[in-house]
């Protein structure tokens, strides 16, 4: 066994050392105030929650499997969580609910920045335990690399208090959602600090940090506090009528090069940072596929949602053809990877993977500031 080394800056270099999640046990969540809202109204999941059936299990554990051979081949150490009991009844004082949601996308639940592994706070409560699948691995990288910090965000209430009611209408157009995000009004409160990790990306000494469902502007404060040495910026994308998570829609693929959703595009105002350190953002190619895969909350954009090996290497969804094509004339060897039925569990490429190493030193991509 390779010696134990925690440190990433970026969401590029070279990758040596990675979680990838799995799909035991995994749930649809019943109705709460935040996950409500997140199924479109027009959603064959509208009204479904529970375990989800095992042959649908089985099959995403296949292809997660598959993926983890993927990268072991190309020399990259995989470690896997430890699923929990998902469908149990949990709950806190001050809430309770049907049963948890899963662990394949381990991207949403902790962040690497440099030699820290975070913990994020989370914004459903059906996922307010899931970072328990992942403490025998932290626990472990811990005793192993007498360097790495471990450190978890405080954990919320999530009580009524986090979430505007008026979200909650099955009423509400697309046209009244996106001019809620215009205004960036959404169904998450500032009662207190609230972030997904996967709201994040990384580009050395600069945090890039989504405001939405998922992560408050309070969220955003905290982690301005908790990483006083980085320079977090905010960015929101009023395109998108249910803003999670930001990796189906601004996707660095490596030093100076960025895919951007053209559906939901990086406002003129916000791309300053970007042009003024010599940054290009380009239009991601269009999704292969003109709906979601049954039983999957998450858009077509996860055509987008691309995990980069290194500069030069990225795996893409295998029936995602265009985007495979658009990489490939930007110089990347593309690595096809069969994942779309695994989408329901939570996403696709990115979302299923955390960084644990990655080979570079902390550098500053965006020297010019104001």
């Amino acid at each position: 066994m390779k010696k134990t080394i925690v440190s990433s800056w970026n969401e590029w270099d070279p990758l040596k050392h990675v979680i990838v999640g799995r799909a035991d046990n995994c749930c649809i969540p019943a109705p709460e105030p935040a996950v409500d809202v997140k199924i479109p109204p027009d959603s064959v999941m509208k009204g479904k929650h529970g375990r989800r059936t095992q042959d649908s299990i089985d099959k995403a554990n296949e292809l997660l499997d598959k993926f983890v051979k993927t990268l072991e081949s190309r020399g990259i150490r995989v470690d896997r969580p430890t699923p929990l009991k998902f469908d149990e009844k949990i709950g806190t004082p001050d809430w309770k609910a049907e049963h948890m949601f899963g662990c394949m996308p381990s991207r949403d639940v902790i962040i690497t920045v440099g030699k820290e592994m975070l913990e994020a706070t989370m914004s459903f409560r059906c996922r307010w335990f899931e970072y328990l699948a992942y403490r025998p691995l932290i626990q472990k990288y811990f005793m192993e690399d007498p360097n790495m910090k471990h450190e978890s965000a405080p954990k919320p209430r999530l009580t009524d208090k986090d979430y505007h009611k008026n979200y909650l209408s099955d009423e509400v157009s697309i046209e009244q959602r996106l001019e809620w995000a215009e205004k960036k009004y959404f169904v998450t409160t500032e009662e207190e600090p609230l972030f997904d990790a996967a709201d994040i990306l990384r580009f050395g000494k600069d945090l890039i940090v989504q405001h939405g469902f998922t992560t408050n502007l309070k969220g955003i404060d905290w982690l301005k506090r908790h990483f006083p040495d980085h320079r977090v910026h905010t960015v929101n994308f009023p395109g998108d009528p249910y803003p999670i998570h930001i990796d189906a829609t601004f996707t660095p693929i490596r030093p100076g090069l960025i895919l951007n959703n053209p559906v939901r595009k990086l406002p003129k105002e916000q791309r300053k940072l970007f042009e003024d350190n010599d940054w290009e953002i380009i239009e991601a190619a269009q999704p292969a596929h003109n709906s979601p895969p049954p039983l999957t909350y998450y858009s077509i954009w996860l055509s987008m949602n691309i995990l980069v090996l290194d500069p030069k290497t990225v795996c893409v969804e295998k029936s995602e053809v265009y985007q495979a094509e658009q990489l490939d004339k930007l110089g990347m060897e593309v690595l096809p990877v069969d994942f779309r039925e695994a989408y329901g569990f939570g996403g696709s490429l990115h979302c299923s993977t955390t960084d644990v190493y990655r080979e570079g030193d902390l550098q500053d991509y965006f020297p010019k500031q104001q």
